[in-house]
């Protein structure tokens, strides 16, 4: 009730007026049954507005962090999610994947919309980075289409850090699904994953025309914010 509340209420209508999207595309999700739609994820604002665009109902993996945040403000936030029916997923420890990829998985059996991000986090600078392979796991194993979704403007429209999003187009594109049939039973072959979720991510890129980037976002986060890190405490002297 409070997912359709949200969405035709409160706060669809609200993000429709602010970020005006153009939809393009929508005739590619599929009316019934299970799909993966796999995007690219630039902006905390891309959470709602896939779905307000949506006719059926999306579920999302969302980070734990969501869910866990401290204070008044966090059970807020975990309240909200939870209402909206967003699935809570613990990415650190090595049993994380496997337990984003059973929750999707629940979801997809109930003949359901998966919503995923391949990249796995948001990315940082508005680039497309290198999917990971548990969207390929969990289409294989499910059997089930991917649509690629290509978020454009949000980046500039809400960047990381800003509350008050900025007056900007946005697009909301969809591809054509991506049928995988051909590889069932296969997905314990890494090579095969490897190239799932690659031909996903092209997809995506090739709707979105985002700069690519062969590495995981998150390692590339890591690797910038230690790079600041250490220029803050060895900072560099003037050349004289």
């Amino acid at each position: 009730m409070f997912y359709y509340l949200l969405k035709y209420v409160l706060l669809g209508p609200l993000l429709r007026l602010v970020f005006r999207p153009r939809i393009e595309g929508l005739e590619h999700v599929p009316a019934e049954g299970a799909a993966i739609i796999a995007g690219n994820h630039l902006s905390f604002s891309d959470h709602f507005l896939m779905p307000a665009v949506l006719k059926r109902r999306i579920t999302f993996l969302a980070k734990a962090e969501y869910f866990t945040g401290p204070g008044i403000k966090g059970r807020l936030t975990a309240s909200f999610f939870r209402s909206a029916g967003q699935i809570p997923v613990d990415r650190s420890g090595k049993d994380a994947g496997q337990a984003a990829i059973r929750e999707g998985l629940g979801v997809l059996s109930k003949d359901e919309l998966l919503g995923i991000y391949p990249e796995g986090t948001r990315s940082h600078d508005g680039r497309l980075y290198k999917g990971k392979v548990g969207v390929a796991v969990m289409a294989l194993k499910a059997g089930v289409p991917v649509v690629p979704c290509a978020m454009i403007g949000t980046f500039e429209a809400q960047p990381p850090g800003k509350v008050i999003p900025n007056l900007h187009p946005v697009v909301i594109r969809f591809g054509e699904p991506l049928d995988f049939s051909r590889y069932a039973g296969m997905e314990n072959e890494k090579a095969i994953l490897r190239a799932v979720t690659d031909e996903i991510v092209y997809a995506i890129l090739s709707l979105s025309g985002q700069e690519y980037v062969d590495q995981y976002a998150a390692v590339v986060k890591a690797e910038e914010a230690a790079a600041a890190a250490k220029e803050r405490k060895f900072p560099r002297l003037p050349l004289t």
